[in-house]
């Protein structure tokens, strides 16, 4: 045993000695010959070792790949070390009420068309301009919001339902635990990481900002990535390695949040000067994503190449394409546009599966949803300022109810844990909607 102890304590010894080599000379090939001194002399390791160029870089990357597939198959990550967190839990992932909807079955659907409960609303919070999108976090326990004041709000699902309480007897409740202030113009977009307490934004100002939640006072962004075009969309890949960009540029922006480095796809098809992206989403497991675009096409990429790898040309006519999202099983995506119809695409065809029609959409970046059980479909009436309910499976039309926004609202967001869900206004208001008990 005491061989055995004594061989792992030199083994030790030898890997920092090698450590320690990497890093003076990687900071010494990289002219910061101050640091390299600093290091060496603290170490006790020789300033002028050889080592191969970028050694220390490649086995850095290497690691990170190691680690990368080590979270797709369920070993936790620690790719943001933060300290203190917010609610134990979170990333955990509540299971489903229901097997979602296989949209794949042939049935006969004719009266089959389920009713959508009742849901009481209350309104949450305003900000001090339009209220332009809305995101929940995977577990469903957060909601956040962003605004043409360039403001971020972030808001805890428990203290919102205790404020709807009819008995509540604690006094008034506050359910905006956070605010941050970090942009120079409008917020388009945000997400959560899928395991840790970061929230990202996109934004007019070209910039993707990440802001640690579980940190009270934080009021700014922790770190930034500076884009070269308007960011119009966000999305996390589900390891929380990646994340993509929509933008004003036609081809998504591929990130990898260690390095900051952007990738693009080298096998993209031509998309004309319209091809700006309004939307862009992962899939469950982040093996594609999907984008919508102002040339009214839906475009599905391979989440590994970065291939386009089929374009849904005209998906809604000469209109903008403002929004799209898998189904939980991946095979279908959901989307909606400027013409006016909300639609269901098989992903393996690029068929038209459902058509989803009643509600008039034609001027703001209207978003259709799933309810978490995707049992039904909800988008927005501009000309009614109504919320529009679809049966998922049968296409019919079972709700129709007033939004409560004054003047049109422009974002809809869905719990993806439970029967809940956000609408965001030009009003500059925030409602929450629950399903009434």
């Amino acid at each position: 045993m005491e061989n055995s102890s004594l061989e792992q304590v030199l083994q030790d010894a030898k890997l920092h000695r090698q450590i320690n080599s990497l890093i003076v000379a990687h900071l010494r090939d990289n002219n910061l010959y101050q640091a390299a001194s600093v290091v060496a002399s603290a170490t006790m390791t020789s300033l002028n070792d050889e080592a191969p160029p970028n050694k220390l870089l490649e086995l850095v990357a290497k690691g990170l790949a190691v680690e990368k597939d080590e979270m797709l198959r369920g070993v936790p990550s620690s790719a943001f070390d933060l300290g203190t967190s917010i609610p134990s839990g979170y990333g955990s992932i509540p299971a489903p009420r229901t097997a979602a909807v296989d949209f794949g079955a042939v049935q006969e659907t004719k009266g089959l068309s389920k009713s959508f409960p009742k849901h009481e609303t209350r309104h949450l919070s305003e900000h001090k301009n339009i209220a332009r999108c809305a995101r929940f976090s995977p577990d469903g326990k957060f909601v956040a919001t962003g605004s043409s004041d360039t403001s971020i709000k972030l808001f805890e699902v428990a203290k919102i339902k205790q404020m709807m309480l009819p008995d509540a007897r604690d006094g008034p409740v506050r359910p905006v635990i956070r605010t941050f202030y970090d942009h120079l113009q409008p917020i388009n977009d945000l997400d959560f990481h899928p395991q840790n307490t970061v929230l990202i934004s996109g934004s007019k100002d070209n910039t993707i900002k990440f802001f640690d939640f579980s940190k009270m006072t934080a009021k700014r962004a922790f770190r930034v990535i500076q884009d070269t075009h308007n960011v119009r969309s966000v999305s996390f890949h589900p390891s929380g390695d990646f994340l993509l960009a929509g933008t004003d540029h036609p081809i998504p922006h591929l990130y990898d949040i260690n390095t900051f480095q952007c990738y693009l796809s080298a096998n993209s098809p031509e998309i004309d000067v319209n091809g700006a992206i309004n939307q862009v989403r992962y899939s469950a497991t982040g093996g594609m994503y999907v984008t919508a675009s102002k040339d009214g096409t839906i475009r599905l990429w391979d989440g590994v190449t970065a291939n386009c790898v089929r374009s849904i040309a005209g998906a809604h006519g000469t209109a903008e394409a403002t929004s799209a999202n898998f189904t939980k099983d991946q095979r279908f995506v959901l989307s909606s546009g400027k013409d006016s119809t909300v639609k269901l695409w098989e992903v393996g065809t690029g068929k038209l599966v459902k058509q989803y029609l009643g509600a008039t959409h034609t001027q703001l970046r209207c978003q259709a949803v799933f309810n978490d059980t995707e049992e039904f479909v909800l988008s927005i009436d501009e000309p009614t300022n109504e919320i529009v309910i679809w049966d998922a499976l049968t296409a019919e039309k079972v709700a129709k109810w007033p939004s409560n926004h004054i003047g049109a609202f422009r974002w809809l967001e869905h719990s993806p844990t439970e029967a809940a869900y956000v609408t965001c206004g030009t009003d500059r208001s925030i409602r929450f909607w629950k399903e009434s008990l």
